[in-house]
């Protein structure tokens, strides 16, 4: 089956305490490799963002102390200050190989769906919702 490079994106609004955001992240994650089918060895790389008041723990330090993500690069850093920004909030980016044509599904939970009102489909679970590459609700 032939594959092409996908960006996989999505994000989570956390407390600021390490199991939380240890939690949030992992939640993150497992639903976009479930959501896309994607197995871990498949993924290049990850970048992750986080705002400044997020201070207790490194997403990408929280996914490798579960064991996850052992054999791609990881990359974080800290969103620039905008006015009227979510605080709170951990976004993910995964470049992995899926087959050509996938239709790529986007994960934003726990109060980070204000992020994208104009993807304003929901998946029928409160706080979350995820949307197709078209930008339609799956």
């Amino acid at each position: 089956m032939e594959q092409r490079l996908y960006g996989i994106r999505g994000a989570t609004g956390c407390i600021n305490t390490v199991d939380d955001i240890e939690a949030q992240v992992r939640a993150l994650y497992d639903g976009l490799l479930s959501l896309n089918k994607l197995p871990e060895s498949d993924i290049v790389s990850i970048f992750f963002t986080m705002t400044a008041d997020l201070t207790a723990c490194n997403p990408a330090a929280a996914l490798r102390k579960q064991g996850r993500a052992q054999q791609c690069a990881l990359f974080v850093c800290q969103e620039p200050h905008t006015d009227g920004a979510l605080p709170g909030i951990i976004r993910i980016l995964i470049h992995g190989y899926l087959p050509v044509g996938s239709n790529v599904q986007h994960l934003y939970r726990n109060g980070a769906e204000a992020l994208r009102p104009d993807w304003a489909g929901t998946s029928g679970r409160e706080g979350i919702f995820f949307i197709n590459s078209d930008g339609k609700d799956p």
